[in-house]
């Protein structure tokens, strides 16, 4: 009964991440569309909690659900009017984003498909202590992630100061 309880609550947050991801690629409405967002974290998280990785759920909420969508709130608030619509999206413009959007696909199952996610070094045990998790979350050489996520907080930095930036001009 668990199991199937499980697979329900699965589905469950599958469904709200993927309607809510189409809802914020296709509202007019920006704040609305950050409201959707803030709607697919939650629901990442929930993901995160029902694999009882309950430290991850907790950052997503606090970094990503927290702060990050307060910040896209923020630029948002500062650099529009409440209220305002987008523009009308060209066909020749979502015809491009269409195709920008199968070539992602193409890649990430194409990636999906040919990289060894799980090098041999870690997967020999089954299990992997915190120290291996540690060290390929902070280290610099190959399958550790120190770099990307370095470079992804100065993207962040990059975004913060634009919206600013954005908003002074105003």
């Amino acid at each position: 009964m668990e199991q199937v309880a499980g697979q329900i609550i699965f589905f469950l947050l599958s469904a709200v991440i993927v309607i809510c991801s189409i809802l914020a690629v296709t509202s007019r409405r920006i704040l609305r569309a950050a409201t959707y967002l803030l709607f697919v974290l939650f629901a990442t998280a929930g993901f995160y909690f029902q694999l009882d990785y309950h430290f991850l759920g907790a950052v997503q909420i606090t970094i990503y659900a927290g702060g990050i969508v307060v910040l896209f709130v923020f630029a948002i608030l500062l650099t529009s009017k409440l209220g305002e619509k987008s523009d009308k999206i060209s066909s020749t413009k979502r015809g491009w984003g269409l195709l920008a959007a199968i070539s992602g696909a193409a890649l990430c199952l194409y990636t999906l498909c040919t990289h060894d996610f799980f090098p041999s070094q870690y997967a020999a045990g089954g299990e992997w202590d915190m120290k291996a998790i540690g060290h390929m979350l902070m280290g610099m050489d190959k399958y550790q992630y120190l770099l990307p996520f370095e470079a992804i907080s100065v993207l962040l930095l990059a975004c913060i100061i634009g919206g600013i930036m954005i908003a002074r001009k105003r």
